[in-house]
């Protein structure tokens, strides 16, 4: 008997869970001020999480999967990404799409059942949201695939969640990614629930970044609830992507302190006690405390940009609820190229009802 292979997953942690450092600072976390924007986008995303909430409960909105306690991961993630690179989102990236040039006024109003917020007005490049689960992997292993024909130096970033890589189209992106030598970046929110499964229900592989060995590539975990070391190894990764047209599967580590969506009810299977565990870990306090440690942020500070955060989203708000709603025969516009005969008279005849009951 001899061994043919080995392997190792690392796991990148630069600021713990007490706010100390671990390991030396990336040389972009030496800037305090790059810092402070990172903690500045983390605290929007969670008042803006909380509207969202709010908005559904009272009837103002439809269902919506809340990002709280996984600021770190997609703001991390958003700010490691260059203007050229393409994203192709799920579900829970608002911490990623306001990075990107998207509204948060487009956000709300996609969850709120309007299709037009998924054509952002500031981002033509990216994909819009994807809420099949796993689909959108397959859909960025295409983008790569065309700008390693193009030869551009480019770098594609796709995100699912845990239960995501449960889904065939997850195995099969990354061994189409392996196998072309694609310059995409697989990124895993492991929140450790697919909706009510846990995460040890999901798969028997202690880790998923190993899940990139057997497609040929590295795979790594990221404590995600620390913002610099998300930033700081998902940069690397497209760096990589681009130079070298390399794929990578980063494996973010956090907890998802709500319940899956607005729809759903973690109390009827989420374990007590596991959430106040976990939330000791948090990332927003966590980065606040070390920005204090280092005598850069105060509670002055911190009253300005609850202020600011307010502000922009109850403007946010105004947008949302001042958008004239759409035609009804709209739904038809976007399905076809060359709309077929049999859809041509449903959208005449919808066209005409409304108008009859507007006359």
């Amino acid at each position: 008997m001899k061994i043919v292979a080995r392997f190792e997953i690392p796991y990148y942690q630069i600021l713990d869970e007490n706010s100390k450092l671990v390991s030396e600072l990336p040389e972009f976390a030496k800037n305090p001020e790059n810092l402070i924007k990172l903690y500045r986008l983390m605290v929007l995303n969670r008042l803006f999480d909380t509207k969202a909430i709010a908005l559904q409960r009272t009837g103002k909105m439809g269902t919506y999967p809340s990002t709280r306690g996984q600021e770190a991961a997609f703001v991390g993630v958003g700010n490691a990404m260059q203007n050229e690179d393409v994203f192709v989102p799920y579900y829970r990236d608002v911490g990623i799409l306001i990075q990107r040039g998207v509204k948060l006024s487009e956000i709300l109003l996609f969850w709120g059942g309007d299709e037009r917020g998924n054509c952002f007005a500031n981002n033509k490049k990216d994909f819009p949201y994807c809420v099949p689960i796993g689909t959108q992997l397959l859909h960025a292993a295409g983008v790569a695939t065309a700008i390693n024909i193009k030869k551009e130096k480019r770098a594609v970033l796709t995100v699912c969640g845990d239960g995501g890589t449960s889904e065939g189209d997850f195995y099969e992106a990354l061994n189409v990614a392996g196998v072309w030598k694609l310059p995409l970046v697989f990124v895993v929110s492991n929140n450790q629930w697919a909706i009510s499964v846990p995460r040890e229900a999901q798969t028997a592989s202690q880790t998923i970044a190993q899940k990139a060995v057997a497609a040929g590539f590295s795979g790594e975990q990221v404590d995600g609830n620390d913002v610099i070391a998300v930033r700081e190894r998902v940069s690397k990764a497209l760096d990589k992507a681009r130079e070298k047209h390399e794929p990578t599967l980063i494996e973010i580590l956090s907890y998802r302190h709500s319940d899956h969506t607005t729809a759903d009810d973690a109390s009827r299977y989420e374990p007590k006690g596991t959430r106040e565990k976990e939330w000791t870990k948090e990332p927003v306090l966590r980065l606040k405390r070390y920005l204090e440690s280092i005598n850069v942020w105060d509670d002055k500070k911190e009253e300005e940009l609850a202020a600011e955060c307010a502000s922009e989203i109850d403007k946010t708000l105004q947008e949302y609820a001042n958008t004239p709603p759409a035609a009804p025969e709209s739904m038809f516009d976007h399905l076809y190229a060359s709309l077929p005969k049999i859809y041509e008279e449903q959208r005449a005849a919808l066209k005409h009802v409304k108008g009859a009951n507007h006359g």
